[in-house]
């Protein structure tokens, strides 16, 4: 049945117009090509027959002119004339005169009647040119007739004995003396074109069969050219089609894996062995239960079972262990006919995806919290105010208590530690505004430094600046900057209880043409943990802390367009990298 359909659509993919055109091209010059060789055919035949009659006649002649120089009587000249027409292929042979009255016959019996009949014998009997026409006998059977003057007697000769014995030869049967001088006989050959007919029907015959076949080869090679430029120009097409989709498939922003109906690795493009951590030379081919994850062949049996597509998004756990979050579509293939094929699986790494879709909902929260924040800190200040200046007026009116005097102290830190609190919560919740003009970077470190100078003295840590002297400016808002370098100067200090070395360089980064600036503590360090968290608001691991420092930093990174990366081991330290873009990079603003 496969078999049949594909011959249908073999066929059917040869136009019709190809046969009806190879016909009308083919047909006539084959036709004309086999009546041409018949009718040489034909010619042919014709020439051997009459150049058999001229030799006959010649022949014929030839022994009259013999017997007559041997003086032969009629007896044996009619012998003569018998015994050459005694051949099997002739009919007969004889001599008329110029009235077309036989005078001489193979069959005696026939001297003295017609023959002739439609020609100018007077003509014929004057002219050297042998003749030929085709009769019919009694029976209706053709004869092949050839005629010409009969001269046994060569010319110039007179009236000598051989004369006057062809004249008593053909005087027979008539009824008077013939006058010799006025005798022009013509000769007669009939041959039988029984056999050459016969010839004329196989050669026709054999020449119809073979223009036949001639028409078929002509018509089959006109047919397979045609197939043939279609099989090139499909195989070329088919050749474009598989470059550009081997192309597609490899470079498709998904990754792909293709199974054959025994469950073999047909195809793994680049992305589908990044994410598998797998090479594609060394799973094509292999089984794909034992090859893929096995989450993946999972979803293989599934989509067995339900006949139908896949879509899921599963945790595949690949090699080396590594689990990765993957969305997954699955499904089978099926050629026109219905037969299976095999599976075709895409899937892409979620991981971005999913991170995110966390740092949206983190960002989400943290917009929430800002809102939230400044709500509170503006509805928390004034009261602050208020109770600042009632401990200020408690420990005025009672400054000779010293007991009152402490308490009203201790409530003025208070508040103002709560109102700090409150002012960078309302800091951290409103947009950050930047006013961006090219700064010196070296100077505004030089300055930073000169802040903590003491602070750092006091908690036993040394610092050591290296400056790049030639560095080109920055584009930035130097008090937000100084803001963000204070901050981390803190931080630093802090986790140096015990003294330390605080490290400040200044680099030019020629990769992203800007400033880098490394700040280096000999700190406890930071833990794996807490390291992602360091940018998150509220997270602090200091007892007094609020958490909304680092934030601050990283939402005044941002708002300049650079970056800040952090580094920290435990007991060792922590790197704290800040990349600050070059003036000529970005316009003022």
């Amino acid at each position: 049945m496969k078999g049949k359909m594909r011959n249908d659509r073999f066929w059917t993919g040869v136009p019709p117009w190809i046969f009806i055109g190879a016909v009308i091209v083919l047909f006539p010059i084959f036709a004309i090509m086999t009546i041409q060789n018949i009718h040489r055919q034909n010619q042919n035949m014709t020439h051997l027959m009459l150049e058999k009659g001229a030799a006959l006649i010649r022949s014929f002649e030839a022994g009259t002119r013999t017997g007559m120089g041997m003086s032969w009587n009629e007896f044996q000249l009619q012998k003569l004339l018998t015994e050459t027409a005694q051949q099997s292929d002739i009919r007969y042979l004889l001599v008329t005169n110029e009235n077309g009255t036989i005078i001489a016959h193979d069959n005696p019996d026939d001297i003295g009647l017609k023959h002739g009949k439609g020609l100018n014998l007077k003509k014929i009997a004057h002219s050297k040119t042998v003749h030929w026409r085709i009769v019919r006998d009694k029976d209706g059977k053709k004869i092949f007739e050839v005629f010409s003057e009969f001269a046994p007697i060569e010319q110039g000769m007179g009236m000598g004995r051989d004369h006057m014995m062809m004249h008593m030869w053909f005087q027979r049967g008539m009824n008077q003396r013939t006058d010799i001088r006025h005798l022009e006989p013509v000769i007669f050959v009939g041959l039988d074109m029984t056999s050459v007919q016969d010839a004329i029907r196989s050669d026709t015959r054999h020449t119809i069969i073979m223009g036949i076949i001639l028409l078929l080869i002509g018509f089959s090679g006109i047919i397979l050219l045609f197939l043939a430029h279609s099989y090139r120009a499909a195989r070329l097409s088919l050749s474009r089609i598989k470059a550009f989709s081997d192309n597609l498939v490899e470079n498709m922003p998904i990754g792909l894996v293709a199974m054959d109906s025994h469950q073999r690795i047909t195809s793994l493009n680049n992305v589908a062995a990044s994410i598998l951590n797998r090479l594609p030379e060394d799973v094509i081919g292999e089984n794909a239960e034992t090859s893929l994850p096995a989450e993946l062949w999972q979803l293989m049996e599934n989509l067995n079972a339900e006949k139908g597509v896949v879509e899921k998004e599963i945790d595949c756990t690949v090699k080396e262990g590594n689990v990765i979050p993957m969305e997954v579509s699955a499904t089978l293939l099926h050629d026109e006919d219905g037969t299976f094929l095999g599976h075709v699986v895409l899937f892409k790494d979620l991981s971005e995806v999913r991170a995110l879709r966390k740092e949206i909902a983190r960002s989400q929260r943290l917009a929430t919290v800002g809102r939230l924040a400044a709500g509170v800190s503006h509805e928390i200040r004034n009261p602050l105010s208020s109770l600042k200046g009632f401990a200020t007026y408690f420990k005025e009116r009672y400054h000779n208590v010293p007991e009152n005097q402490q308490i009203s102290n201790l409530m003025i830190q208070e508040v103002d530690r709560l109102n700090r609190v409150v002012g960078e919560l309302h800091e951290f919740a409103r947009p950050i505004t930047v006013t961006k003009k090219p700064i010196q970077i070296k100077s505004l470190l030089e300055g930073s430094l000169k802040m903590i100078e003491r602070q750092a003295s006091e908690s036993n840590i040394t610092i050591k600046t290296d400056f790049d002297h030639e560095l080109k400016d920055v584009l930035i808002d130097p008090d937000r900057i100084n803001q963000v370098l204070l901050n981390l100067y803190l931080n630093a200090i802090d986790a140096m209880d015990s003294g330390g070395c605080l490290t400040v360089t200044l680099s030019g980064n020629k990769t992203k043409n800007g400033a880098e600036i490394k700040i280096t503590d000999t700190g406890t360090g930071i833990s794996d943990n807490d390291l992602g968290h360091i940018f998150d608001p509220y997270f602090t691991t200091k007892p007094t802390g609020t958490g909304l420092g680092l934030a601050i930093v990283h939402n005044i990174m941002e708002a300049h367009g650079g970056e800040i990366n952090i580094e920290s081991r435990m007991g060792q330290g922590t790197w704290v990298t800040i990349f600050l873009p070059a003036a000529e990079t970005r316009d003022e603003k």
